[in-house]
């Protein structure tokens, strides 16, 4: 037998031994020895296993003094299996049980931490990072000097900012399809909701070159309002933007809404007179 079929051998044995030794402390009818073997695997970073004999005694202790513990272990050893919806739920369960222990403003902000944990890329639905900023905020109201205050403001700016990219690629997708109309509701919802967003300065030019192709697209009679409207917007962004990447496109479009309306003001005297 070689030395590599000799480990397997020996970590075999070991595994077995393990899984036998995890067996009777299941089947065992002492609480206390489980409870002290979930602290063991817990330690160990068994957390599988741990979960498992918590789940066992937590409703026998349900009221004792060691029941607190079992249940901040329970959370915890589900947060580290990367069982985020779980561990918020454990964690809420926690603090809502247990207002008054020392683990209270740690597991409330874990409950928020595990929703976070939970949010996906900006390009998927955000339910669960507006269900995260809301516990975050919560925590914050609750624990204004608590020493996760700085971090929960930290998560929060950056799933705030997860929000805006969501948002902004939503409104320029509107601009994409064609659907200028739709594109600038959304884009006036834009700044309406993230006024003080880095993002403004795009969104200001992409509304005004959805306006621009509105008009463009637009019946004869319905043209020149909007070409106006195109140039109210092109110098609303040229005053808050004027050293904007955006500038040569801007007043390209201006340069062009001018020549129309010029034209369309000629065509009307032409045709006005007798």
């Amino acid at each position: 037998m070689n030395l590599k079929s000799v480990y397997i051998f020996l970590l075999v044995l070991v595994l077995s031994a393990s899984c036998s030794d995890f067996r009777q402390i299941m089947k065992s009818d002492d609480w206390q020895k489980k409870y002290d073997a979930a602290l063991k695997y817990y330690e160990e970073k068994d957390y599988y296993r741990a979960t498992m004999l918590l789940e066992e005694i937590l409703p026998i202790i349900r009221g004792s003094k060691t029941a607190e513990e079992a249940q901040y272990y329970y959370a915890y050893a589900h947060y580290y299996q990367r069982k985020y919806v779980l561990s918020a739920h454990y964690f809420q369960q926690f603090y809502e049980t247990y207002s008054r222990s020392k683990y209270a403003t740690e597991a409330m902000f874990m409950h928020a931490y595990s929703l976070y944990q939970e949010s996906p890329v900006h390009s998927l639905d955000q339910s669960s990072t507006v269900e995260a900023i809301d516990a975050m905020q919560l925590f914050i109201n609750k624990y204004p000097y608590s020493d996760y205050k700085e971090r929960a403001e930290n998560i929060m700016d950056e799933l705030q900012a997860k929000l805006e990219v969501k948002a902004y690629d939503n409104a320029l997708l509107y601009y994409q399809l064609g659907d200028y109309k739709a594109a600038i509701i959304a884009f006036n919802n834009f700044q309406n909701d993230y006024p003080d967003s880095d993002l403004n300065e795009e969104i200001s030019y992409w509304k005004l070159a959805a306006q621009f192709q509105l008009a463009e697209q637009s019946i004869t009679s319905k043209q020149k309002e909007r070409y106006y409207t195109t140039i109210e917007y092109y110098q609303s962004f040229i005053d808050k933007y004027p050293e904007s990447k955006f500038v040569k496109e801007a007043e390209s479009i201006y340069e062009i809404c001018i020549t129309k309306i010029r034209k369309d003001t000629l065509d009307s005297k032409a045709l006005a007179k007798p």
